[in-house]
């Protein structure tokens, strides 16, 4: 009599051992092992004879336009001169004027504070957005720059931030509002369909859905001038390798899965991950959209603009602020590239900004720097301003002819 009730049984826990492992997903079947490499690059203060050592391509020049910021981060600039940049560890956004048009700026004015983590910003119809990690809100810009003291919470429960908290966003050619939301920790399998995505926001209701995922932490992206299209810069995982996996450039389309966690780049599977519920890795990866252009690992992608001069030779073409390593035995990035575009897709990138990286002491083996570039605008006559936040400083690179 007993016999069936202990068959019964086995078939119960049988069947619940097969549930929980279509849930979790079965762990991965060969051995794996990585070299996790912690080496930062000495920290120097800020000198201004610095600038010296910077260099850019033939027909530009760079100077500094201002400096002791703290720790800028993202930024706009506006048809009448303004430029507009968040500070993140501040909780605040500051306002430089250029009164006379020389690239350097006279004026500094906080226009909106106690706003903890700010980070996106965004202009739109007279109004300014701005976000941090779970909120999102827009102020009024008065005549004279500044902004209303009153604001208008739009959505208060966007992801909680967790490792990667730095928010940003872009108004599209569709009038839609997309914020970037990166994963809460290096490797991880998000419950939430919102997190390591990117969303649209409709500006009618504020309602929102996930446009694309499977984006681990793109914080840099803008739409193409020619081709209308969404292309972002997604940081690949830490602790895997000393040059894997790469930073990625995505061409992010609607419904896109872009990979995470279990491919980085052009669909290549991270052996070391547990295979996805219900699925085997090399065969959920047949479903996601590989990678357009690779880069090398851990330079760190903050920000990516496209130059829109339409009559200029880099209309097209991105830029991009590495922020520069951390977890490679020798350190990479800590400058800014040029990623250019041929009939509408990156094929290369090449240096643009370049030089806040330098031999250290010998005897330590250890590179320094004075810069980790972050943040970019660019103004209606060409100059490009990168922010730096490791020594508050805001470079102006204007063309020469």
């Amino acid at each position: 009599m007993r016999r069936p009730i202990i068959l019964t049984i086995a078939f119960v826990c049988l069947l619940a051992a097969h549930d929980v492992c279509a849930q979790r997903g079965l762990p991965p079947k060969e051995k794996t092992s990585t070299r996790h490499v912690t080496k930062y690059a000495q920290h120097l203060d800020f000198l201004p004879e610095m600038v010296k050592l910077l260099k850019v391509p033939k027909g530009w020049d760079v100077k500094v336009a201002a400096s002791g910021l703290g720790r800028p981060r993202m930024m706009v600039y506006d048809a009448k001169g303004r430029l507009y940049i968040t500070r993140r560890d501040g909780g605040d956004v500051l306002l430089l004027k250029d009164a006379d048009g020389d690239h350097v700026f006279e004026d500094l004015v906080t226009v909106a504070g106690d706003f903890h983590g700010v980070h996106g910003i965004a202009f739109r119809d007279n109004w300014m957005y701005l976000c941090n990690n779970n909120e999102l809100r827009r102020y009024r810009v008065k005549e004279d720059g500044m902004l209303e003291s009153t604001w208008e919470t739009l959505i208060d429960n966007l992801p909680d931030g967790g490792q990667h908290p730095n928010r940003t966003m872009g108004f599209g050619p569709d009038g839609k509002l997309y914020i970037s939301v990166g994963t809460l920790c290096n490797d991880c399998k998000e419950a939430d369909p919102e997190v390591a995505a990117m969303l649209q926001v409709d500006p009618a209701t504020w309602k929102r859905k996930v446009y694309a995922t499977g984006l681990r932490n793109t914080i840099g992206f803008d739409w193409h001038p020619q081709t209308k299209e969404l292309w972002g810069i997604d940081n690949g995982g830490d602790s895997k390798g000393n040059r894997w996996p790469p930073e990625e450039v995505n061409h992010i389309m609607q419904g896109g899965v872009y990979g995470y966690p279990f491919a980085y780049g052009k669909q290549v599977v991270d052996k070391s991950r547990e295979d996805p519920a219900g699925d085997v890795k090399e065969e959920w990866v047949k479903g996601t959209v590989p990678s357009s252009l690779d880069l090398p690992a851990h330079m760190a992608p903050i920000d990516f603009k496209f130059f829109r001069d339409a009559n200029g030779q880099y209309y097209g073409d991105g830029l991009v602020c590495w922020h520069g390593s951390w977890n490679r035995s020798r350190p990479v990035g800590f400058n800014v590239q040029r990623v250019r575009f041929v009939n509408g897709q990156p094929v290369a990138a090449e240096d643009f900004l370049t030089g806040f990286l330098k031999p250290g002491f010998l005897f330590f083996k250890r590179k320094a720097r004075f810069g980790r570039p972050a943040g970019i605008a660019m103004a209606p006559d060409k100059t490009v301003f990168i922010s730096d936040d490791a020594n508050g400083v805001i470079y102006a690179i204007t063309p020469t002819k």
